[in-house]
């Protein structure tokens, strides 16, 4: 089979298609002949030697796809048969023709979305609800602020807080993403973050009330302002180091609003976990992707043998929603 593979750190072109034997399903793993795989931050920061797959992780990138169901390893107990629509998470080895992944990672495609299409849904829904719902306990009726709009996690973010109820303000570096966070994504507050100081800006627009919960993919560059933008018993979920991994933490105004800082991140989680989030995005997720209430959005496709164009154009920050390599 085809797969992609990371010749040494560095930009685009170290990423290079070889031909490699097919993954052969362990106990409890389900094999997928891959149909489409989405493109994560988490893959730039691996082609670039900054995010190493965790112990036991294939060495090809890729951390969700879509696909069909065309073996199993001993022990699966799941009700699945062959030929099956299916996503799943990974914890690598998305860039490939085919997979295997533990049974608990993967779910039925959502009634109404097409395969290739599926491929953008599977890391950013369990991403955004373990962190959004699980973690922070968004709730109706709050303020919650997603930095980052329109990428993959901002676009699901948006649209997930949406339809539990809350308010929705967003960041963006844009007018034309600010724009599409409010026109097309349906947030109440988007602000330009390259204008605009994004704390003030939201009180402003929010009734001089910070935001209940804030989801972050910026990490230390943002960490003085988060925690300025929090309401009284607000929660800063950092699930990205994107600006950084070291900052200055006052803990005066934290307790002065009885707020919190967590950090997760999904990739290196237990199977067991994994598949806890994913059994809560199938019953809790999936039926807005049914409704239509959550749209996966994506931005381009790109063949397989393009991976490298793929990932140029992730570099340039232009797409709304995911980009997709064809198998």
């Amino acid at each position: 089979m085809k797969a992609v593979y990371i010749s040494e750190p560095g930009g685009p072109e170290v990423l290079e298609v070889r031909e490699v034997e097919t993954p052969v399903p362990g106990p409890g793993e389900v094999l997928i002949d891959v149909v489409a795989a989405g493109l994560n931050r988490a893959d730039v920061q691996q082609r670039m030697g900054f995010y190493p797959p965790p112990p036991g992780a294939p060495e090809i990138p890729g951390l969700e796809v879509s696909g069909r169901i065309s073996g199993f390893g001993p022990g699966v107990t799941k009700a699945f048969s062959l030929g099956d629509k299916v996503v799943a998470l990974l914890a690598g080895g998305g860039y490939a023709q085919k997979v295997a992944v533990p049974a608990e990672q993967v779910l039925r495609v959502p009634e109404g979305v097409d395969l290739v299409t599926a491929a953008a849904l599977p890391e950013v829904a369990a991403t955004v609800y373990s962190n959004l719902v699980m973690t922070a306990q968004l709730q109706a009726g709050e303020t919650v602020l997603i930095h980052g709009a329109t990428g993959g996690i901002g676009t699901m973010a948006i649209q997930l807080a949406k339809a539990l109820g809350a308010k929705v303000a967003a960041t963006a570096g844009s007018d034309e993403k600010v724009s599409t966070a409010k026109a097309f994504l349906g947030a109440d507050i988007a602000i330009n973050y390259m204008e605009e100081d994004f704390p003030e800006s939201l009180r402003r627009q929010n009734g001089g009330k910070g935001a209940d919960v804030i989801l972050d993919v910026v990490g230390a560059k943002y960490l003085v302002q988060n925690v300025d933008a929090l309401a009284d018993y607000g929660r800063l979920v950092v699930i990205g180091l994107q600006g950084g991994t070291k900052g200055e933490l006052d803990l005066g105004q934290l307790l002065k609003k009885r707020a919190a800082v967590v950090a997760t991140a999904l990739r290196p989680r237990p199977v067991a976990e994994k598949g806890a989030i994913m059994n809560a995005v199938r019953e809790a997720v999936w039926p807005l992707v049914s409704d239509g209430r959550i749209r996966p959005l994506v931005a381009k496709t790109f063949p397989l043998d393009q991976v490298r164009a793929a990932h140029r154009y992730f570099d340039t920050g232009e797409h709304v929603g995911k980009i997709l390599l064809l198998m």
